[in-house]
């Protein structure tokens, strides 16, 4: 039989036809959107489908001219003009300058200098929730001065419930699963939970409705509310309609204020609130930056108050399962909301998650930051450096290990040495933007000099990322989210001078090479515990290359995605060959690496030049300039390696490894 939803009137199945599920995705429903205020009219496509679904755009200014602007709550339910704020407790107010439309694929708001959502040059965020079973659903509904009940569309019981009057200034009332009966918190306050000695304020929280009470502002006579309802671990998302994407729950920091929350997946946004004292609510996403390994302070912003984006001396910090939190109160409580991280969809082409791109240098000041888009999407990791000068290679920055205030996290890859040794000591990098990167010092941007940068997005089957720390245990496994079997694994040591450790499906899982070395592959049952990686976990043995004991490791999984990557292996022959990638417009980018003999990490891209005569290319372990040549060029199943190749591409019966990107 079919699988079926069991959802409210909102769900994406067929009724009574025994029809199969529609599969939903996290990024179908959710958004996190980064843009900067132009005083003129805009249009922000994030994917969501508000138009015909519905939903909740909640925006807040995070620094610039207004910075601490309103937090601001638009529905599709009470209009883009009705706006509430859940930093007061001030009921609706109407603003036609706000959202003038709900698309089909985000939202557009309209012309105002003073508008709180597009004032002049000031940098905002902007959360989007779609009504959706089994995530999140928006319900209105008029008090009668006597305890109601509230029905929903959420299909399954929701884990939390934030509810206003929108008609008088009265507080936003906060359910929370973890709460005891009696007990609410308020999202406009710092106060703790509030606890009512048993008297119920919101109670019978069922798949379908939920009770509020007469008192405590939730059903005044005559006025009008609007209730947020936001699910828990009701799975209904990913291809087999089982994976969870929103989880609400609680947790207690220990005696050091720490804490480590597993949810059983990446979150990509965390609301959390200290239940047990007084203390504000904080909100942080990846976006904006909420790295793998914490620094000193992390951005956050407070839906309690209007202050513009600030350091929290606790920071969240995302793995591959949850995340972790330092510099909390010890011994306290606290609720959260977390969502999961996407995309979830396997990717089609190419061009939605990598890109490269050229730029010429414009600046001989070392503070000068220097934005690189049209990528056309977020960016997870930066490779890049200079093309013409045997300096500044190879640089290497991504989103979990994030930055910090001294500048990006740098590693190179034709270096051994530690992240912090390579760390810039100006500028500060930054992947706080809706595309592409922000540059923080003129290494990447000196005048002059020509750069390249390849732009890669996480996505299931095509790349994921992974940082963890070591323990020297052979058979640790490493949990990932590729979703299928990585064929190409890169490994870094983040706090110590090591080599980069790289295994490959065509070399097997017992031995490895390294990407700053022209090596050939080493036995040693110590790198992989000699096991191949799995769908869910990769494993490493003792060996310190890639788990040392308290040390920190990075490690990029690659894997094959029809149409749109190829990580395999071909034998030379001497003579031209085309190598077929299963692709329908050719290869983009492409690294190869001789396996059987020393041979170089070769690169080529199509931004560059991947054209027959015109094919430069550069090297991953070295700091060569870039050389041009007549070895490899794009074909249209794959890519094509001529005759003039030297052996390090092409010896007769040579063996190589690949990674090509359509």
């Amino acid at each position: 039989m079919p699988l079926q939803q069991t959802s409210g009137n909102d769900t994406s199945d067929a009724y009574a036809g025994g029809a199969a599920v529609v599969p939903n995705y996290i990024e179908d429903v959710f958004s996190t959107y980064l843009y900067t205020g132009n005083a003129t009219s805009q249009t922000i496509i994030n994917g969501i489908d508000l138009s015909a679904k519905g939903g909740l755009v909640w925006t807040k200014s995070r620094g610039g001219a207004e910075g601490g602007f309103n937090h601001i709550w638009l529905d599709t339910v009470r209009g883009g003009n009705l706006f509430i704020s859940s930093n007061n407790n001030v009921g609706s107010r109407d603003d036609n300058r706000l959202i003038t439309s709900f698309n089909t694929n985000g939202y557009s708001f309209g012309t105002g200098s003073n508008t709180q959502i597009n004032y002049l040059d000031s940098t905002y965020v902007s959360w989007t929730f779609r009504k959706q079973p089994k995530f999140f659903d928006v319900v209105t509904y008029t008090g009668t001065g006597s305890n109601k009940t509230i029905n929903h569309n959420l299909g399954s019981a929701p884990g939390c419930i934030i509810i206003k009057d929108t008609s008088n200034a009265y507080d936003w009332i906060v359910y929370h699963k973890s709460l005891a009966t009696g007990e609410y918190l308020v999202l406009n306050s710092t106060a703790a939970k509030v606890n009512t000695s048993g008297d119920n304020v919101i109670w019978n929280v069922t798949s379908t409705s939920f009770n509020v009470a007469s008192s405590y502002g939730l059903s005044y006579s005559g006025d009008q509310y609007v209730a947020y309802v936001f699910a828990d671990n009701a799975g209904g998302f990913g291809a087999a309609g089982t994976d969870n994407v929103i989880t609400c729950g609680s947790f207690t920091a220990d005696g050091s204020g720490n804490a480590n929350i597993t949810l059983g997946y990446e979150p990509q946004w965390v609301l959390i609130k200290n239940i047990t004292t007084t203390d504000s609510w904080y909100l942080t996403d990846t976006m904006r930056g909420m790295p793998v390994t914490p620094i000193t302070t992390g951005p956050f912003l407070s839906p309690n108050t209007s202050t513009a984006e600030g350091s929290w001396g606790s920071v969240n910090g995302v793995n591959a399962t949850g995340w972790n939190t330092t510099g909390l109160l010890a011994g306290r409580t606290y609720i959260y909301i977390a969502i999961r991280r996407g995309p979830m969809k396997t990717p089609t082409t190419g061009t939605s998650v990598f890109a490269p791109q050229t730029w010429a240098g414009n600046t001989t000041n070392q503070n000068d930051t220097r934005s690189i888009n049209g990528i056309g999407s977020p960016t997870d990791l930066f490779i890049g450096g200079d093309i013409d000068n045997p300096y500044n290679h190879n640089y290497t920055y991504d989103r979990l290990r994030g930055t910090n205030a001294t500048g990006g996290l740098l590693l190179k890859t034709h270096l051994a040495y530690s992240e912090s040794t390579n760390n810039p000591t100006y500028g500060t990098y930054s992947f706080a933007q809706q595309d592409g990167i922000t540059l923080g010092s003129y290494d990447l941007n000196y005048t002059g000099r020509n750069y390249i940068g390849w732009f890669f997005k996480r996505a299931p089957g095509f790349f994921d990322e992974v940082c963890y720390t070591g323990n020297s245990t052979s058979g640790t496994t490493i949990a990932h989210n590729l979703g299928v079997a990585p064929e190409l694994i890169i490994v870094k040591e983040r706090t110590a001078s090591r080599n980069w450790i790289v295994g490959n499906t065509s070399i097997g899982w017992t031995q490895y090479i390294q990407l700053n070395s022209a090596g050939t592959p080493t036995a040693l049952s110590g790198i992989w515990n000699d096991t191949p990686p799995t769908s869910s976990v990769f494993t490493v043995g003792s060996s310190v290359a890639t788990n040392d004991s308290g040390q920190t490791y990075v490690a990029y999984l690659f894997a094959t995605v029809a149409g749109v990557s190829k990580v395999g292996s071909y034998t030379g022959t001497g003579s031209s060959q085309v190598i077929n990638c299963g692709f329908t417009s050719g290869a983009r980018f492409v690294i190869i690496k001789r396996t059987d003999s020393t041979g170089d990490w070769y690169v080529y891209d199509t931004t560059r030049g991947m054209v027959s005569g015109t094919d430069p290319y550069l090297l991953l372990n070295t700091v060569d300039s870039q050389v041009n040549s007549n070895y490899v060029y794009t074909s249209s199943t794959g890519f094509t390696i001529t005759s003039a190749a030297p052996a390090a591409i092409n010896a007769s019966g040579g063996t190589y490894a690949f990674l090509a990107i359509a």
